[in-house]
């Protein structure tokens, strides 16, 4: 079973705690990561960008004039895509998908291997609740300068718990999530992940098998 040291709000070990080797000591297997981060940030992409072709664009009902006998090329819309103003050919469109499929099972895998990989460079950390009423930005930096990491931190919270988004808003090297929304990509977006220890419970509980 893997271990992690426990700090308490003054930034001290204060004992050690067992983890879950089905979720923080599994083999990590980088093309598996790679291929959860790419679903992800796929399914989470929606188009914007969207032109209109001749039959949606404004204007061009009449033909611009008689077919024959005028020397000019003869036209049916001034709409037209070769038309400046016409519609658009094979533009961009907003009813485009850019989803990717990826098994559920090994979406979780993923997550498991990015946080084993996290323990197994020491830059996972689980700490006892930070409870501070009314809670603090100025508080809560401290206690987080106190922790061994000190560079981009993802805090994890068992639940929802406002007073401490609040306090964390200001931190631009901090993102709070609640363990049931702990991903994938944000784990390998930051460089150190910060467990408090009901969370840890939180979340094998979750993803138990």
């Amino acid at each position: 079973m893997p271990k992690v040291s426990v700090y308490n709000v003054q930034g001290k070990v204060a004992g050690d705690m067992e983890l879950n080797a089905a979720h923080f000591g599994v083999a990590v297997k980088p093309s598996l990561i790679h291929e959860a981060v790419i679903a992800q940030e796929a399914n989470a992409r929606h188009p914007i960008a969207h032109t209109k072709t001749r039959g949606e664009v404004r204007g061009g009902g009449k033909k611009p004039w008689k077919q024959k006998g005028t020397g000019r090329a003869r036209h049916g819309s001034i709409r037209s895509p070769i038309w400046v103003g016409g519609g658009i050919t094979f533009g961009p469109r907003n009813v485009r998908n850019f989803g990717v499929k990826i098994n559920r099972k090994a979406k979780k895998k993923a997550l498991f291997m990015a946080l084993s990989d996290k323990l197994a460079h020491s830059k996972l950390f689980v700490t006892e609740s930070f409870s501070n009423n009314p809670m603090k930005t100025k508080a809560f930096a401290s206690f987080i300068a106190s922790l061994p990491e000190k560079r981009t931190t993802l805090y994890v919270i068992p639940s929802s718990r406002p007073e401490l988004v609040r306090a964390a808003r200001n931190l631009d090297q901090v993102f709070v999530v609640t363990a049931n929304s702990l991903n994938v990509v944000d784990v390998i977006r930051y460089d150190a992940i910060v467990f408090e220890k009901d969370a840890i419970g939180a979340f094998e509980t979750l993803h138990a098998a």
